[in-house]
């Protein structure tokens, strides 16, 4: 992934995402995502397509709409970055037909700064942090969504 490689990334998320699902872990729909991701990046649309779909399904499956709302809305935006305007609408469309009626968005999620910065990348694993997306243990401590190492805010 760092250096360029979208489908060896691609097929290594695949694999450790298909892992993760079969003892449904955690981290599977993470995995998933970040599957989906680079195959968007290695231009596999229709295959990353349904990692996304599939890593969003698992958060709804689960319950987890807050996950499931935050990486819906991040997708959204990548898509329309890449210029895959169709595509961030099914998304999009994914997100108002799960999300429960009545669901409101708990605190820091997108609705307030956070005052905290994360690295990019989690220094153990090499996987993104996002601060709207993490589990904060505390001010400055989030945990990393992929190998639960504990990672400090700047």
């Amino acid at each position: 992934m760092a250096i360029g490689n979208y489908p060896g990334a691609a097929q290594a998320f695949a694999e450790l995402a298909r892992g993760a699902v079969t003892r449904n872990g955690p981290r599977a729909p993470l995995l998933l995502l970040q599957a989906g991701r680079m195959r968007i990046l290695a231009g596999q649309i229709p295959l990353g397509m349904t990692h996304l779909q599939q890593g969003l399904g698992l958060f709804a499956a689960r319950g987890l709409w807050q996950q499931f709302r935050n990486s819906g809305q991040r997708v959204v935006t990548e898509l329309s970055q890449c210029g895959l305007t169709g595509q961030a609408k099914q998304i999009e469309a994914t997100l108002k037909t799960n999300l429960p009626a009545g669901f409101v968005p708990g605190p820091g999620a997108g609705l307030e700064k956070t005052k905290r910065v994360l690295p990019t990348n989690c220094p153990g694993c090499g996987g993104p942090l996002h601060a709207d997306e993490v589990q904060w243990t505390d001010e400055i401590t989030a945990e990393c969504s992929y190998c639960g190492s504990a990672v400090r805010a700047e």
